[in-house]
């Protein structure tokens, strides 16, 4: 039979409370040591990774590992090429990947694992630039390594001192460290970083067009200035944007009529049925070049309290129209 489950002891809300706290306190502390320990090894880094032709190669192992992989995908998405290889599957095959122009990044507190430590001769036959990032500098990984990064920590925030805790904090915030003296190195730029995450919200905000989203050819409302009222209401109605916009022959913007110009014009008892386009239109609207950011546009419409904008080329032609719907269609706002 199986024996039953040892019952619980009772809950202690001020002890987990405790406990909380003095974790904060414990790897607060271990963050802080890092910043008193760096020094010319951490520059060294910098400078090698810059001076990669390949890509930097993280392995590490268990809860070092789970950091080497976010290491990994932060440099990555900074401007860093980098993957992250695990040790046990680079002892089946997966070594191949690296080469002689590639840097590895060995994560490991103890700087003991095996399946760490029975890579590094392998590694250094390669050719590849080995760095360790070890809590113990005097260790095994760090004896092989070209340079060594110190993670080290005075306790864990486990109780038991067993589970990774402080220490794997400790390399997070060194891997974090790295890149951002990384992509300031490289003059990384939002617009770099968009272009990595194209399907995020940064990335659709600076790297969406107005181009990408306004409507043109006969979806453009516009008539010419001599259109009669009814012809004007008609083109609105027919388009569903809620504006129209008077252009000459040439195509030139003269002016825009809004539901709201409507609106305001009927509310002051004005006659419209023998008015013009021209007569009724609000001359100097609101325009954007096709090449701003989709964003541009967006700020446009809520600092001036309008719904659409009208898009011109260099000679101030009419070739579009961006309306808020497209622009909350596209996930720009």
């Amino acid at each position: 039979m199986t024996p039953a489950p040892a019952a619980l002891p009772p809950f202690d809300a001020e002890q987990a409370l405790r406990l909380a706290r003095e974790t904060f306190d414990i790897e607060a502390a271990a963050v802080l040591g890092l910043k008193a320990r760096v020094g010319d090894s951490f520059a060294q880094a910098v400078k090698a990774i810059l001076g990669v032709r390949g890509r930097v190669v993280v392995m590490g192992i268990g809860k070092s590992g789970h950091i080497g992989r976010k290491i990994a995908a932060t440099l990555a998405s900074t401007g860093t090429p980098a993957m992250f290889v695990h040790p046990a599957e680079a002892s089946h095959g997966d070594l191949g990947m690296i080469k002689s122009i590639d840097l590895v990044l060995a994560l490991s507190n103890s700087g003991e694992v095996d399946e760490v430590t029975t890579l590094l001769p392998v590694i250094k036959r390669l050719g590849a630039t080995l760095v360790a990032m070890t809590g113990r500098p005097q260790s095994t990984l760090a004896q092989h390594a070209d340079i060594v990064l110190d993670s080290s920590v005075e306790r864990e925030a486990c109780p038991l001192q067993l589970a990774p805790t402080a220490s794997t904090t400790a390399q997070l915030a060194l891997g974090d460290a790295l890149a951002v003296a990384l992509l300031e190195a490289r003059g990384f730029r939002p617009e770099d970083f968009a272009r990595s995450h194209p399907g995020g919200a940064l990335g659709r905000r600076l790297l969406t067009h107005v181009r990408d989203v306004m409507r043109t050819g006969s979806a453009i409302p516009r008539v010419a200035p001599d259109a009669s009222f009814s012809d004007l209401m008609r083109e609105m109605s027919a388009k569903g944007l809620g504006a129209s916009a008077i252009v000459d022959a040439a195509g030139q913007v003269l002016g825009i009529f809004t539901d709201g110009d409507l609106r305001r014009r009927i509310e002051a008892g004005a006659d419209l049925r023998s008015t013009t386009a021209r007569q009724v239109m609000h001359a100097s609207p609101r325009r954007i070049a096709p090449e701003a950011l989709a964003v541009d546009a967006a700020e446009m419409m809520e600092a001036h309290a309008i719904t659409s904008v009208l898009v011109v080329d260099a000679a101030g032609v009419l070739i579009g129209v961006v309306h808020i719907g497209d622009l909350m269609r596209a996930k720009v706002i």
